[in-house]
């Protein structure tokens, strides 16, 4: 029997293993089945993901980290893709004109080398500015209207280094007035005759000149402190200068011109552009000019500012004065009685300076709020004030021109050229890379003379287009910040004076006609 058991035990278990075989096999033929199903869905998907990843690649990385950066955003997309397009176009057009810039300095360079090594600086400048136009022309033409400008401004100073080359021959220095012991804040030449030179100083004292020689013929030491500025009668020998002892005077003068004597030439035999101006050449006059007249006494002063009086000047018709101060008023006066006749308030911070018109009753004053306000007063019932915000700096001046236009100048390195009849928006603006002082316009050719805190003075048009720069070097031109600038056209020698704080006025003959055709 056990021997009958062992051998049923033996069949049992010989047909158990015959059934796992047969389960095993059917399970490795399902398994194959499903294997080859998630192998067959797997290609499929790695197919999709495929063709997605081709298309990916067709965009650039920058714009999948612009899409990656932007995921979370609220913008639609459409919306997002077109921003991205314009930013990339933007940035193709300034790298354009990085490399074109790049380009100019380099040929610009190679000029000016070619210019020092032959010494012909007439006919170098002629080449430069021809080459220098075709190139702008070329690169400009490939810009949009928006980046022109920015191209012209990117440019200015590469034009302005053969401008200077070509103005030599239109703007030559004549005259030096030299004596004042501290810097010249204004100047001005008288509207009558004898032609005189008027200077005002902050070391108290008020000058005249004789333009022909350069000597001096007049002190007033009439101020107890810094005198500011200095203006001519109209019709009458007398000055009116404005001061920081919170007064303005007037004073009577009389002078003689001395004989006339030849020219000298200033004009250094070579043209060096290097730059000394740190060197203070201003003690050697540090006494004062010799035997000099005096004046002491104001025949009327003008009293009731709280602060600095900065600016004054005469109305039209030299019977009342207007003055401008740091106490924020301008005061209009009646010179023959000394009486106050309207306080112009408004400015919420300190006056810079004040103008009137030639012909008429008008007065712009301007101030450290940014802004310059007109006040009219040809009606005697009716004294009204028009308010202009173009600046966004400190107005250092506004001034009238002969017909209808006011041109107003600022720190915020621009000139804006205004027209009286609608002065909403400035009918040309002039920019340029330093502060604008105290500027002057000429009557008959309504030339812009601009000094500049680089010690820099630069002629433009009342258009905006520009004309030359003052030849400046380390043998001629100020030496310091220069801080107004007068015309004088009824001088056949000098016609254009300037002054700074390198002590002494400069007189400038420039050849208005040459100056014209150039441009």
């Amino acid at each position: 029997m056990p021997g009958e058991s062992g051998s049923g035990g033996g069949a049992s278990g010989g047909m158990a293993a015959a059934t796992g075989a047969v389960r095993q096999a059917k399970q490795k033929r399902k398994s194959h089945s499903l294997s080859i199903r998630r192998t067959n869905s797997t290609e499929q998907e790695r197919g999709g993901f495929l063709q997605r990843d081709v298309h990916l690649d067709t965009q650039s990385c920058d714009n999948l980290e612009c899409l990656a950066r932007t995921e979370d955003s609220k913008l639609p997309t459409a919306l997002r893709s077109n921003l991205l397009d314009l930013f990339s176009q933007i940035e193709r057009e300034f790298e354009n004109l990085y490399i074109e810039n790049i380009e100019l300095r380099r040929e610009v360079d190679a000029l000016n080398e070619r210019l020092s090594g032959d010494g012909q600086a007439g006919d170098g400048a002629d080449l430069a500015k021809g080459a220098l136009k075709t190139k702008t022309s070329h690169s400009t033409s490939q810009l949009s209207q928006k980046l022109k400008t920015t191209y012209k401004a990117s440019t200015s100073k590469i034009v302005s280094s053969f401008k200077a080359t070509t103005s030599r021959a239109v703007c030559q220095l004549l005259r030096e007035y030299a004596g004042h012991r501290d810097g010249i804040w204004d100047l001005s030449a008288t509207r009558t005759q004898p032609t005189v030179l008027g200077t005002a100083s902050a070391d108290h004292t008020a000058m005249l000149w004789s333009i022909e020689t350069g000597k001096c013929l007049l002190k007033y030491l009439g101020h107890q402190g810094s005198v500011n500025s200095i203006k001519f009668h109209p019709t009458e020998q007398m000055a009116l200068t404005a001061s920081g002892d919170q007064t303005a005077h007037v004073w009577r003068f009389l002078v003689q011109l001395p004989a006339p004597q030849p020219v000298a030439d200033v004009t250094p035999p070579c043209e060096d552009e290097a730059d000394f101006s740190d060197k203070d050449d201003g003690d050697a006059e540090a006494d004062g000019p010799a035997e000099c007249p005096t004046v002491r006494a104001a025949v009327t002063a003008l009293r009731s500012h709280q602060g600095v009086v900065i600016a004054a000047d005469w109305l039209a018709g030299g019977k009342q004065a207007v003055t401008a101060s740091w106490d924020r008023a301008a005061n209009l006066y009646d010179v023959e009685t000394s009486e106050l006749v309207h306080s112009l308030t408004g400015h919420d911070q300190e006056l810079t300076h004040c103008c009137t018109h030639p012909t008429q009753r008008l007065v712009v004053t301007s101030s450290r709020d940014t802004t310059f306000r007109l006040w009219d007063f040809r009606d005697p019932s009716i004294h009204s004030v028009n308010v202009f915000q173009g600046h966004t700096d400190t107005v250092t001046s506004a001034v009238f021109t002969l017909g209808d236009n006011v041109v107003s100048g600022s720190d915020d390195r621009t000139v804006k050229v205004w027209d009286l009849k609608n002065m909403r928006s400035p009918i040309a603006t002039i920019r340029t890379d330093s502060a604008v002082n105290r500027i002057s316009v000429s009557a008959s050719q309504r030339i812009i003379a601009l000094p500049h805190d680089n010690r820099q003075v630069r002629l433009f048009d009342t258009s905006g287009v520009r004309l030359a720069r003052l030849p400046r070097s380390n043998r001629q031109g100020h030496r310091r910040m220069v801080c107004c600038t007068a015309w004088c056209e009824d001088n056949a020698s000098c016609n254009l004076f300037t002054c700074g704080f390198d002590r002494q006025a400069l007189g400038w003959n420039i050849n208005i006609p040459a100056l014209l055709q150039e441009k």
